[in-house]
């Protein structure tokens, strides 16, 4: 057999695996595969504005995927029913065309920041009946307001700290406490960054109106109304209508920063994201241990990132945490007073800030040899922690994160606003 023929066989042999991940699978979530491949067939590799703009092509196309299948279960229950109920909440009203599929594909809006939106939102924004009567300005300047502050610090912090310094044979001659301290400054660059990133994305938005609901729809960051909300039907109801953005919000700084546990700190940070994976990998894993749930949504949290190693050693050191802590805390924290409950979760809090620390630089250093040669310089010092607290809480008879009431313990260490989960 020639080449050509050879080439051709492995084409028919492929398409035959290829079959069921199509039949079971999305296939923007594979393409990423062969977008992040392209260097390895001989093509230019993508910049990394383009990088960003796939990603958020990847999440949106998912959802409406999932959207069009949830408008046809709808219209089969209508149709075996015989008779409409009437228009769902967050339900579509028809299948989009091309032309509507590739508008909200490319929207201005969060093309390479985010934060992502689901097409409902993207409709409702196009359709809203009384633009003008949506707030933006003050909504906008109560958001940005901090950035300036968070950009300097940025500034201030990457240039005392650079990560250049990390890849450095250099650096690993220093004390120990050093080299421990220095993935502090590192992450809180790396904080202060993505806060400035996300929040002038979110003003973006807010300045277009884009994602404003009625403050009674009780909107979440990502999926939008949980309690539906008719549309005012005048100018007037409009503009005495309360609206809020939190469907487009991406970042809580203050809970990212402040929250206590490991678990908690996931939920504040890229907001809409955490809801696409919630609703679309965590739903679906392949277990029922929250644990277990939660890896398997670390794995493709990691995938979709990128193919640095960096990324699933970052990534996958949270499963660990998490079943760390919630064992431990399930066993311990309940036998102390309210005096020494607030002293655990102020331990708790530095412990799960360092765990942060520690995971961000595989997610900056990205190569394996370098997020393993730091990891080792500090005696790989979280891991170790992690697992010595998972066995204590194990032998003192910790019941696991999943089963656990999560109530009873406050998600910062200082009251925050009103929110709803």
């Amino acid at each position: 057999m020639s080449p050509e023929e050879w080439t051709y066989l492995v084409v028919l042999l492929i398409s035959i695996p290829i079959g069921f991940l199509f039949k079971k699978a999305a296939w923007t979530f594979s393409y990423l595969l062969f977008f992040r491949a392209l260097s390895l067939l001989g093509l230019p590799t993508p910049t990394p504005f383009t990088n960003a703009v796939q990603l958020l092509l990847t999440l949106k196309l998912v959802s409406l995927a999932s959207e069009v299948q949830d408008l046809h279960l709808a219209q089969r229950k209508e149709l075996a029913s015989g008779f409409s109920k009437g228009p769902s909440l967050g339900l579509l009203p028809d299948v989009p065309s091309l032309m509507d599929t590739l508008s909200y594909s490319y929207c201005y809006v969060g093309i390479m920041t985010g934060p992502f939106f689901r097409y409902r939102t993207y409709l409702d924004w196009l359709e809203q009946p009384f633009p003008g009567a949506v707030p933006s300005l003050r909504p906008l300047l109560r958001r940005a307001w901090p950035a300036p502050l968070f950009g300097l610090l940025f500034l201030l912090s990457s240039h005392l700290f650079p990560l250049e310094a990390v890849r450095e044979d250099a650096f690993y001659a220093r004390p120990l406490p050093a080299r421990l301290f220095y993935m502090i400054p590192v992450f809180f660059a790396f904080r202060m960054r993505f806060y400035v990133a996300w929040i002038v994305a979110e003003c973006g938005c807010i300045a277009a109106g884009f994602g404003a609901y009625p403050v009674a729809a009780k909107a979440r960051a990502g999926g939008g109304p949980t309690l539906h909300c008719p549309p005012p039907s005048s100018l007037e109801k409009a503009a005495a209508l309360e609206y809020d953005y939190e469907t487009v919000r991406n970042i809580d700084c203050y809970g990212t920063d402040f929250c206590v546990r490991v678990r908690d700190g996931m939920r504040y940070w890229n907001m809409t994201v955490q809801w696409w994976l919630a609703q679309y990998i965590y739903k679906s894993a392949p277990a029922r241990s929250y644990v277990l749930r939660s890896a398997w949504t670390m794995l493709l949290s990691a995938y979709w990132h990128g193919l640095h190693p960096g990324y699933y050693l970052s990534f996958l050191t949270i499963p660990l945490c998490l079943a760390a802590e919630g064992r431990l805390e399930s066993a311990l924290r309940g036998r102390f007073g309210p005096g020494g409950q607030r002293a655990w979760d102020w331990v708790h809090w530095f412990l799960k800030m360092r765990a942060y620390d520690y995971m961000s630089m595989g997610f900056v250093l990205l190569s394996l040899g370098q997020t393993l040669r730091y990891w080792a310089s500090i005696y790989f010092c979280i891991h170790v922690l992690a697992l010595v607290a998972l066995g204590l809480g194990l032998a003192l008879g910790g019941r696991s994160p999943s089963r656990r009431k999560t109530g009873s313990q406050a998600t910062s260490l200082a009251p925050e606003k009103l929110r709803e989960e």
